[in-house]
């Protein structure tokens, strides 16, 4: 919470979005993702809303927003089709009641284990998940051109859906509010830095500093390239970013420099190559750049530079692990990590 808050711990904290079944099992067999977190020493627990869903086939699911999610070899569904594709299908459309009970039963559950001894956190959205949900990706990306207003009643949905939502959290115990909407691909924002001007960043202040206002603290997470429309979004209040994307070109030692004094930052040990593909010496060379580049002072948060999907080596992981909880401890002492014996262990 420190961390979160740019003040310097006692230790770089770590935890990440998503650790794959299969690199769990590799480390602690049968383990969930509660029990990966505690018996690995995680510094934050997450959840999210409580959702219906029901099987429409062999691989896909239908939640209660009526999206359509098709689950693959990753743990994490991905949206396929969605209910919305005109205004008329919008003015009739019903989201899931905020606060349907039940809604939070996860979230009260790890209340009452961890409150006070994990950061717990809560998934919501902010402006474009939601829409891109209820519509599909391709059919939102054609609306932002065609039809701007269709595109504002969907983020008007999304924000007084999340809103209500983060009451909940906040009345529950949550600590702090972490969403996803992904903004951009490695080259560029999805929608011109204009239209996201126009049409997002308005609601996007407003989502973010209405989850402030509930005493949230604000982890925002988008892949890519964000440098068009970074104002825009350090701007909205958020207290983290995360997780400057390396693929993309950004850099966590420039963007300490650029917003160290504004924002906390979360990152960014590449999982597209590093900790899938390297060796376990790469993981920990780069692991102690991020130390070294962004760690002085706090306000960092280590961890892959999204998730720990199911390509990443369980031996890399570790390699990245074990380094944060040896190196990072403040004040910060890098050098001599060079002859870290343990390296040869992480297998």
């Amino acid at each position: 919470m420190r961390t979160l808050r740019r003040e310097e711990p006692d230790r770089v904290p770590h935890f990440e979005w998503i650790i794959d079944r299969r690199v769990r099992d590799a480390i602690c067999p049968g383990s969930t993702m509660e029990e990966f977190t505690v018996r690995m020493g995680l510094d934050a627990i997450l959840t999210a809303p409580d959702y219906l869903k029901e099987q429409i086939g062999p691989h896909r699911f239908r939640n209660e927003w009526g999206t359509i999610l098709e689950y693959s070899a990753e743990e994490y569904g991905m949206p396929v089709a969605g209910p919305i594709k005109t205004l008329t299908d919008l003015e009739s459309y019903c989201a899931p009641n905020p606060h349907q009970p039940g809604r939070f039963a996860s979230l009260e559950k790890l209340v009452s284990r961890y409150k006070g001894k994990l950061a717990i956190g809560v998934h919501l959205n902010d402006v474009l998940s939601v829409p891109r949900n209820l519509m599909g990706f391709e059919n939102l990306m054609a609306a932002f051109g065609e039809e701007p207003e269709l595109v504002r009643g969907l983020v008007e949905l999304s924000v007084k859906t999340n809103l209500e939502l983060a009451k909940e959290a906040a009345q529950r115990g949550a600590d702090f509010v972490f969403t996803g909407d992904d903004y951009a691909s490695t080259e560029r924002p999805f929608i011109s830095p204009r239209m996201f001007r126009e049409l997002l960043a308005p609601q996007l202040k407003r989502v973010m500093m209405g989850f402030k206002e509930l005493g949230l603290l604000v982890i925002k997470h988008t892949d890519g390239n964000i440098l068009p429309i970074l104002d825009m979004i350090v701007d909205s209040g958020i207290d983290v970013l995360d997780p400057i994307d390396p693929i993309a070109g950004l850099d966590i030692g420039d963007m300490k420099g650029r917003l160290g004094h504004k924002l906390a930052l979360k990152g960014n040990v590449d999982c597209a190559h590093t900790l899938t593909n390297g060796t376990e010496k790469q993981v920990v060379e780069e692991t102690i750049s991020v130390l070294r580049k962004a760690g002085a002072g706090g306000g960092l948060i280590v961890s892959s530079s999204n998730s720990i999907h199911s390509g990443v080596k369980p031996g890399n992981y570790l390699a990245m692990w074990n380094v944060i909880r040896t190196y990072g401890r403040y004040p910060l002492r890098l050098d001599g990590w060079e002859h870290l014996g343990a390296v040869a262990a992480f297998s």
